[in-house]
């Protein structure tokens, strides 16, 4: 039965062009802020565990978790509430600061600043039933399976992921639930419900008796409990309501939009040539007549002014021939020889052939020439206004406010930030000491196109991304070859990241002639 019901869950996800799959880099990254949470004794000086749930980061210092996971140490003050993170050697202590057996929630603050969690986003609304979900927590069974003392899980563990389907809203027990078929077990409650993105859809609770024959389906308390519970408790968490869309979509969508802008182009090519094709032949044509009729008048004119020569001089002489030597023979050969001049300069100044190729020249160059008030390059834009593209963007969690910046011709931003400049691509890495995560900033001047690589990574990844930048420090703005140096050395850190980001934000930048207080970007780290 349960291998039919899954049979058609799946037929009908693949039937939904909607539906997202799970990208594991995503459900990795979200990972990253879920935690054991182990009640824990103590007998003199051994400490114990009496049980152990999941919990995640909804802030660097606060989880959420179920009530149920913590009843326990509310109802014994000898007991304490260990968060045992998946990466790294150190556990924290924590205390509940807010219980809600009503809906079984329950925030948890450390009370150790040594350790920082990455938040998780909560994906703000569900988009509909039967998306691909995902259940990260620590299942008992999986821990007595892989031959685990129970003392064991005081040590970093990575959680386990489990994949389902999104099967419904329902009440359940006076609160609001998910109703999802991603296997969880004992110890898993507590634990985030993800959707394709790695965004937390709810808390995973409790799962429906079975009696071993049925079709399992377990619950989660929905987003409809758990958001107001964080405000009401002065936690404003991380969400995103666009829409989960995979990078590898991005990138196919990418590709068909520059091929379409390709094509585009060579259609504008081919009627700009086309264009001047038409007015190459209509300025031949035109100087072509322009020619001949200045060569048929000039000739023309060299004729009359020919015959006129003939006529003056025939007239002086016969007034020599009758013995005048006075004014009618000086006229007669002033006039013969006036325009016998003038006849020459008729016949060698009229316009050669070869002067239809020169006006045809002259005319295509005007043609040519470009609009006035375009610019011939983007590369120097002052102060840029860069506005957020969704339809070309993948967020998980980041904000995704306008972007301000000064851009310079040589990759200086802000007048003190350095861009390195490799394989004719703009773009600053940076690798935060309060954050997990490397950001690759880069420019495009040619489109104006502002984008932010985001790459969510684990705590050892993270050590290796830190240590590869401390081996180098940029050149400041305005040093010879500064931009080439960077991105040579950028290459240390970028060779270390993923294939695939997890975030990639797109803008769209205009030039400003005046700041207007928009938040910056690209400064110093």
């Amino acid at each position: 039965m349960r291998s039919i019901i899954v049979a058609v869950v799946s037929f009908l996800t693949l039937l939904s062009p909607s539906l997202a799959h799970a990208d594991t880099g995503d459900v990795d990254a979200a990972a990253r802020g879920v935690v054991r949470v182990v009640i824990m004794g103590s007998d003199g000086d051994e400490v114990f565990p009496i049980s152990h749930g999941t919990g995640f980061a909804v802030s660097s210092n606060k989880i959420v978790t179920n009530a149920h996971v913590v009843r326990e140490a509310l109802q014994d003050d000898t007991l304490r509430i260990a968060i045992v993170p998946n990466e790294g050697e150190e556990a924290a202590f924590g205390k509940p600061i807010a219980v809600s057996p009503r809906n079984d929630l329950a925030l948890i603050e450390l009370t150790e600043t040594s350790l920082r969690l990455p938040p998780l986003t909560m994906a703000g609304t569900i988009s509909g039933d039967m998306g691909e979900v995902s259940a990260v927590g620590y299942p008992m069974n999986v821990d007595l399976a892989q031959g685990l003392e129970f003392q064991d899980i005081f040590r970093a563990q990575p959680p386990v992921k489990s994949r389902g389907f999104l099967s419904g809203q329902r009440p359940s027990r006076q609160f609001d639930t998910i109703l999802h078929t991603a296997p969880i077990a004992r110890g898993n409650s507590g634990g985030p419900l993800l959707d394709g993105c790695g965004r937390v859809l709810g808390v995973n609770s409790f799962g429906a008796d079975s009696n071993g024959s049925d079709a399992e389906f377990y619950f989660a308390v929905s987003l409809r409990e758990l958001l107001p519970f964080l405000r009401e408790n002065d936690v404003e968490p991380r969400t995103s309501a666009l829409p989960c869309r995979s990078i590898d979509e991005l990138n196919a969508e990418e590709r068909s939009r520059f091929e379409q802008e390709r094509s585009e182009a060579r259609e504008l090519v081919a009627a700009r040539e086309a264009e001047l094709a038409q007015k190459r032949s209509t300025a031949m044509m035109r100087a072509q007549l322009e020619v001949l009729e200045e060569r048929e008048n000039a000739m023309a004119l060299a004729m009359v002014l020919l015959l006129i020569a003939l006529g003056g001089g025939y007239f002086a002489y016969q007034a020599r021939r009758e013995g005048e030597t006075g004014g009618r023979l000086m006229v007669a050969a002033g006039i013969g020889g006036a325009a016998l001049i003038g006849t020459i300069l008729a016949w060698v100044t009229r316009p050669p052939f070869s002067e239809i190729e020169d006006r045809v020249a002259a005319a295509m160059a005007e043609a040519e020439q470009p609009t006035p008030d375009k610019p011939s390059t983007l590369a120097d834009d002052g102060t840029l206004l860069c506005t957020f593209v969704p339809e070309r963007s993948r967020v998980t969690g980041s904000r995704t406010d306008d972007v301000e910046f000064d851009w310079a011709a040589d990759g200086c931003v802000n007048g003190r930030t350095q861009y390195g400049l490799s394989g004719g691509k703009w773009s600053r890495v940076f690798v935060p000491n309060d954050e997990a995560a490397v950001s690759v900033n880069s420019y495009d001047p040619d489109t104006r196109t502002f984008q932010t690589e985001k790459y969510l990574l684990g705590r050892s990844a993270m050590q290796a991304a830190r240590q590869a930048r401390g081996k180098y420090k940029p050149l400041a703005c305005g040093v010879t070859e500064a931009a080439a140096q960077l991105g040579d050395q950028q290459s240390s850190v970028l060779g270390q990241l993923p294939e695939r980001p997890n975030e990639r934000l797109v803008y769209t930048c205009e030039a400003r002639t005046a700041a207007v207080g928009a938040g910056s970007t690209g400064g110093d780290e």
